[in-house]
């Protein structure tokens, strides 16, 4: 059901202004994203379209150009605002360790790769490479596959750590499943490209599994 019309100061775009963001709803925000000039039904009533059609907001924000292009009202124009906003919060969450603050903890990584790969439709393996402080050098994805798995060449991931000088590497991928739980083929990986790197003196730190549920790190596990 769609929301009523409110009066203009207690619109989306108002309300966040005089009191901040905490405390408007996903659909809220989402129709001060959208702004333009109103279609049929208001901006809001749009917003509460786009959550309806997806059954939540990580859904809709996860959605391609083509998928939400069958929405009415949803132009070039508002779909690249939907996207620019997520690449914004994405560089929000990762910028700081990007500008070069040691991983000091699990968790550090876990977000970035939370951050860059929680939402794919499809299995991602990326890798942190790190030098000997355990700064980030660079972050790549390396490899892609289905929605049941990516093959991971650990020789690959070897010749990209000596070409960057790096002292160690986290290594993570994404569960589109939304169950972090690593299985026995993510286990077995994280043996040989361990096993692989430390022929060439460099260490693998940690392989994180994460979805948008959460993350597990293998070496946590014990696994490593």
């Amino acid at each position: 059901m769609l929301p009523r019309r409110r009066p203009a100061n207690e619109r989306p775009r108002e309300r966040l202004l005089r009191a901040g963001p905490a405390g408007l709803s996903d659909g809220d925000l989402l129709a001060v994203l959208l702004g333009g000039e109103p279609p049929a039904g208001g901006r809001l009533g749009l917003a509460y379209a786009v959550l309806d059609t997806w059954g939540g907001l990580a859904a809709a924000l996860a959605a391609s150009p083509a998928e939400l292009g069958r929405i009415h009202g949803l132009g070039p124009t508002r779909i690249a605002r939907l996207h620019a906003a997520v690449e914004l919060g994405r560089r929000y969450l990762t910028e700081p360790l990007a500008r070069g603050p040691a991983l000091t903890a699990p968790g550090d990584a876990a977000r970035y790769f939370q951050a860059h790969l929680s939402d794919r439709p499809h299995e991602v393996f990326g890798c942190l490479f790190l030098d000997t402080r355990h700064r980030i050098i660079r972050y790549e994805e390396l490899f892609r596959g289905t929605i049941d798995g990516a093959a991971v060449h650990p020789r690959e991931v070897v010749k990209q750590a000596l070409r960057l000088d790096a002292a160690a590497v986290i290594a993570g991928h994404n569960h589109p499943s939304g169950v972090a739980e690593p299985s026995e083929s993510d286990r077995s990986i994280t043996l040989k490209l361990a096993q692989a790197l430390a022929l060439v003196e460099i260490r693998l730190l940690d392989h994180l599994v994460v979805a948008r549920g959460g993350h597990v790190s293998l070496a946590e596990r014990g696994w490593i």
